[in-house]
């Protein structure tokens, strides 16, 4: 008789499989891979543990309610995705919201769609698919970009053509997280928008940027209002370096004056630099000028 090519029944000896300590499975030539990886199996939740990747830092729990609520009416429409590890656990590669919802509703299983991956693959899968969620916060974007680009070594380039985003759209988001640690938890909160966030990073002083945020968030201001008030804000920087004079700077000017027997300006900056003015009315008095600096 012809030797079946029928893989056995998932049903028949898969929680032995499922249960089994030595049973990593990380290659198709694994032992038993070709039962459970590429099949949706009801795995007990106390075998799943969470993605360590997980880029999500934030879950709403007035959302998780909500979903749990209707996994408890209408069960898990779409499985979560999960990795064999060993001692008879899973890992979460994908759905980590529909794992705590059914925790909530008091699931004690759930459908598992079994696939390989190993870490780096996990991540990058666990970053992208949360990239295209809509809930995702902005800085949880940015978040999810740079560790795309830093541990997957992706080039901007090559991450645009992942994720179908613009490589300009995925500046922006990364370029949030050189925001102050505060101004980055406003963003996530809702106190500011990413709109308000993209004026702010163009302020490099840390202490400026939070005394602009903290008035954004006091009046309410628009994010054409806050881009209004950097630009303000830097002009006036810009004016107060420029005309800065440190205290040295006047007696030296007032020296030279005594030296040259003329007019003598000078400024600086808050680092010393500067630039010295000498008055002349004539040639004979430049002269006398330069021959006393060569004395």
């Amino acid at each position: 008789m012809a030797k079946s090519n029928r893989k056995p029944a998932l049903g028949r000896g898969l929680s032995a499989l499922l249960n089994d300590s030595e049973n990593v499975i990380e290659s198709v030539k694994n032992k038993n891979a070709d039962q459970i990886v590429g099949n949706i199996i009801d795995l007990p939740i106390k075998n799943i543990s969470t993605n360590p990747f997980q880029p999500r830092t934030h879950f709403n729990d007035e959302a998780l309610k909500e979903l749990s609520t209707s996994i408890s009416e209408l069960g898990i429409i779409q499985p979560v995705t999960v990795r064999k590890t060993n001692k008879g656990e899973f890992e979460l590669v994908s759905g980590e919201r529909r794992y705590r919802a059914s925790q909530m509703a008091g699931l004690e299983s759930i459908p598992a769609y079994v696939r390989l991956a190993n870490d780096q693959e996990s991540l990058e899968m666990a970053l992208v698919e949360n990239i295209q969620r809509e809930d995702l916060d902005p800085i949880e974007i940015g978040l999810s970009y740079r560790r795309l680009i830093e541990e997957i070594n992706l080039t901007q380039d090559q991450l645009s053509d992942r994720v179908g985003k613009k490589r300009s759209t995925i500046t922006n988001y990364m370029r949030l997280l050189k925001l102050d640690p505060i101004i980055q938890t406003g963003i996530r909160d809702g106190f500011v928008t990413m709109g308000h966030g993209r004026a702010l990073v163009n302020v490099e002083d840390v202490k400026t940027q939070l005394d602009l945020y903290k008035q954004i968030v006091k009046k309410g201001l628009s994010v054409r209002a806050t881009e209004t008030l950097v630009r303000n804000a830097k002009n006036s920087s810009a004016t107060t370096t420029t005309n800065y004079q440190p205290p040295f700077i006047s007696q030296a000017a007032s020296e030279l004056e005594t030296l040259f027997e003329t007019s003598v300006t000078a400024t600086a900056n808050s680092q010393g630099k500067g630039v010295i003015k000498i008055s002349f009315e004539s040639q004979e008095q430049l002269q006398r000028i330069l021959n006393k600096v060569k004395k």
